[in-house]
């Protein structure tokens, strides 16, 4: 599994024009999920994004959690944070997962993130075409990937 963390002071998802999610505060995660991904790459992804200190603390040090601030997060598949582009200059996508495989995946993800924060997570549909909008905060990104565990 592959997340780019995003510290976000808002960001949102639109489909066909309409908002499917938005949040305040908080973190927008883009996730990629590929065939060996497991359940534990689900539980030691979803405790690190929850317990990344990231946020400022009152002294304007980054040393708090999504989970301490009481934020939100927004969670968006991407098939594509998956692309080889080691030949040619048309990415290949094979490592990433077909629906049949990332979806329970996704599902689970977002059900272990939401026990883990605490709340409900806001999310994209899987496979829309999404718009995702964000106002990141910062900024800060993190990439993380559950098989170098970084």
């Amino acid at each position: 599994m592959r997340a780019v963390i995003q510290r976000v002071s808002r960001a949102r998802v639109t489909i066909e024009g309409k908002v499917h999610s938005e949040i305040g505060w908080g973190l927008l995660v883009l996730l990629g999920i590929e065939d060996a991904d497991t359940e534990e790459d689900i539980q030691w992804l979803s405790g690190k994004i929850i317990n990344l200190r990231i946020f400022n603390d009152a002294a304007g040090v980054m040393n708090e959690s999504v989970k301490d601030k009481s934020g939100d997060i927004l969670l968006v598949s991407q098939f594509t944070l998956h692309a080889s582009t080691k030949k040619g200059n048309r990415p290949s996508y094979i490592k990433a997962s077909k629906p049949g495989v990332a979806v329970p995946i996704y599902e689970k993800m977002i059900a272990q993130l939401s026990r883990d924060l605490g709340k409900s997570v806001s999310t994209g549909i899987f496979g829309a075409d999404m718009k995702v909008e964000l106002l990141n905060d910062g900024p800060v990104t993190i990439v993380m990937d559950t098989k170098e565990r970084e």
